[in-house]
């Protein structure tokens, strides 16, 4: 028992309320990477700690073709390079990808090891990217247990999850309250445009009663809910042009009433997003690949928008007909 008390105690995470996902930092399919970016990229991470956003959120993964690894990497070298305020509390959480070569709990000590080379310190948060019970389900054990080792080993102070469901999550969830090691969090897909986890598969109730935390990526939906795009204006290429594409004028009555509240309160709609996102309890992750849209969503914190504004939102929400389309690797 005592073993157990420690291994609970040394997994222990200060988060933040918000924190910042870097999918865009080494990513030049979707976002339109280059390495020219690389200084404005240190602002945006200066910017953010100093301002209590001390949760960076990346994966092994992410980076296009030979830039893999590349999101960590950078993020390495800004958390060695700053030395303002909060530098103590910096949390670097990467998802460790559920490849189909990575097949032993010893696959995942290797991943997390090459992590922390890319990072140039440990990490601080070890997260399995996603679940393998849509389309193997035997794969999944062996790393839920590498993941768990994490902790036991010290190479990590603390494990979450990924696009698991209230069900998948239920069953999984005795491995690691077998061994005595909390999961800390629980990444999903969650915004005004993406409501599902919560209303349809109720997934806050199961983490609040486990304990779990939750993070919401891409609160912004991939940037539709900052009101920058319309029908008939300018979209961004390839696929995000797509997706916006299919979703308006679908989304208007979500887009019209954030801009109603975001006149009213003398905000961005980009802030007001985020900030019904912290109403409901959950940690959101904005991406920012500029200081000025860094300093937006930092301008979502030090205040709350009021429980009638939050049901003016929940209606338009249920007064659209679109919503983003669901991670295909999202259990129930």
């Amino acid at each position: 028992m005592a073993q157990t008390t420690e291994v609970a105690q040394s997994s222990a995470i200060a988060l933040p309320e918000m924190g910042c996902g870097t999918w865009a930092w080494g990513n030049r399919l979707l976002w339109g990477y280059s390495p020219e970016m690389d200084e404005q990229l240190q602002a945006v991470f200066n910017h953010c700690v100093s301002a209590g956003v001390t949760l960076f959120d990346t994966g092994d993964s992410y980076g296009t073709g030979r830039l893999n690894g590349r999101s960590e990497a950078l993020l390495g070298q800004f958390a060695s390079a700053y030395e303002g305020a909060n530098r103590d509390r910096l949390c670097l959480a990467t998802k460790l990808a559920a490849y189909p070569w990575r097949l032993t709990r010893g696959a995942m000590h290797q991943a997390c090891a090459a992590s922390a080379q890319r990072l140039g310190r440990p990490v601080d948060l070890a997260q399995l990217h996603w679940s393998t019970a849509n389309y193997a389900p035997w794969q999944e054990g062996a790393l839920l247990d590498g993941l768990a080792d994490l902790v036991e080993q010290g190479q990590v102070k603390g494990i979450g999850l990924s696009n698991f469901g209230p069900q998948r999550l239920q069953k999984i969830y005795p491995r690691f309250r077998d061994r005595g090691i909390p999961v800390t969090t629980l990444q999903v897909q969650y915004s005004l445009l993406s409501t599902y986890p919560v209303t349809e598969l109720g997934i806050r109730d199961v983490c609040d009663e486990l304990g779990i935390r939750l993070i919401a990526y891409s609160p912004l939906a991939l940037g539709i809910l900052t009101g920058k795009y319309e029908i008939g204006g300018k979209l961004p290429s390839g696929l995000r042009g797509f997706v916006f594409r299919q979703l308006l004028p679908g989304v208007q009555p979500i887009l019209d009433t954030l801009n109603a509240i975001a006149i009213f309160r003398e905000k961005t709609m980009a802030q007001i997003a985020l900030n019904w996102c912290l109403c409901k309890g959950f940690i959101p992750i904005p991406g920012a690949k500029t200081l000025v849209q860094a300093q937006q969503n930092t301008g979502a914190l030090g205040w709350r928008l009021d429980a009638g504004e939050v049901l003016e939102l929940d209606n338009a929400v249920r007064r659209s007909d679109k919503q983003m389309v669901q991670n295909i690797f999202q259990t129930r």
